[in-house]
């Protein structure tokens, strides 16, 4: 078998990689950057020529040429362009052995996938009815970030981290103590307001607090872990498995929420999940903007030993142009035994292509804030 063709397809902002072979087998893969997904795509058609012609069941082999082959290598466009071109080899793999790719992976190490999702609201009172909500969908694991709210157009990090303190002490108060809470910080903290932060939630114990502190420097959370014994992670605007390093090594996290479609793929998740492995740190994947993404990483989910929960946003409804081998029921996603990733995709059915600009965010003194 060789591969012939890679194709990039949208489907609004998404941005997947379909490779066709000479055997009529093609596979999908999605290496969605918002708000970036046009330099994802023209990535993976200069990928194209480099990997034409080769066998696609050699996957760690195309992806050592496609990630050291070349001089330019990691970052998130080049990586989320290897991650859609490696899902895909996977899916193709999966389907010319008629087996699902977790087989291919060591086979299933649960029944199961235990799923969160974002909680929000305006106010406490809101948050709380949301959360009763989400509960009611069968969730037990719920995420905030309370600071999404800006009373003034403004984001002042001490008064951000007073108001979230409210919150989150109405939202435990209201579900009680068996539903678990993870407050996300989505890297807006310095590490001294970080452990202000996580110091303060303490007593309301979430199950960690996600993405505390921006992600430039992984050294920084030698400072945090210092002063704070609540649970970190982060992880989802991470690359490869070098970039793990001393956060591992040195047991600087207790969570990896490693985001399979910019770290690289299957190929290099299961890295991460195995290096993570040898000191005990659980598998908490960041959640994926479609149910293309998404399925590669329930694979991958179902067969690590070290996995604790997946965030999702999926309850059943993956839009007209896809299906999927999946089903969600109280919490938890069951996978089917169709061969590859499961993942039947509508061309004809995508949305027309799409983007947008995060936002862009500051202080009352015109400094600019991380988002």
């Amino acid at each position: 078998m060789k591969i012939t063709q890679v194709r990039r397809i949208f489907s609004g902002h998404n941005i997947y990689a379909k490779i066709e072979t000479d055997e009529n087998i093609h596979g999908v893969g999605e290496g969605t950057l918002n708000s970036r997904e046009a330099a994802v795509a023209a990535v993976i058609e200069a990928i194209e020529p480099v990997i034409v012609g080769q066998d696609p069941f050699n996957i760690e082999h195309i992806w050592q040429d496609i990630f050291r082959g070349t001089f330019w290598r990691g970052g998130p466009v080049l990586m989320s362009a290897l991650s859609a071109v490696d899902a895909a080899l996977w899916d193709i793999k999966g389907k010319a052995l008629n087996t699902p790719v977790y087989n291919l992976l060591g086979g299933k190490c649960r029944d199961k996938i235990r799923v969160y999702s974002h909680c929000g609201g305006n106010t406490p009172d809101d948050l709380c009815r949301n959360a009763e909500k989400a509960i009611n969908r069968g969730l037990t694991v719920l995420r905030i970030c309370p600071h999404d709210v800006r009373e003034d157009n403004f984001y002042e990090p001490g008064k951000q981290i007073n108001k979230s303190v409210k919150f989150m002490k109405a939202l435990r108060e209201s579900v009680g103590d068996d539903i678990d809470i993870i407050f996300e910080c989505h890297t807006r903290f310095t590490p001294v307001r970080a452990i202000e932060l996580a110091n303060a939630i303490a007593e309301y114990k979430p199950v960690f607090v996600e993405d505390p502190i921006r992600s430039d420097s992984s050294e920084s959370f030698r400072v945090l872990r210092s002063h704070t014994n609540v649970p970190l992670a982060t992880g989802e605007k991470f690359g490869g498995v070098w970039d793990y390093k001393t956060l591992i090594e040195e047991d600087l996290i207790d969570y990896l929420r490693t985001d399979i479609c910019n770290c690289g793929g299957i190929t290099s998740m299961r890295k991460i999940a195995a290096y993570g492995e040898t000191h005990y740190i659980e598998m908490v994947p960041h959640g994926l903007p479609s149910a293309v993404g998404m399925m590669a990483a329930f694979h991958l989910d179902i067969a690590t030993p070290n996995f604790f929960m997946q965030e999702s946003g999926l309850y059943g409804d993956v839009g007209p142009h896809l299906t999927i081998d999946a089903e969600y029921k109280d919490g938890f996603f069951t996978l089917g035994n169709s061969p590859g990733l499961g993942i039947t995709l509508d061309e004809s059915k995508c949305m027309p292509y799409s983007t947008y600009e995060h936002p862009h965010w500051r202080r009352e003194d015109g400094t600019v804030q991380d988002w």
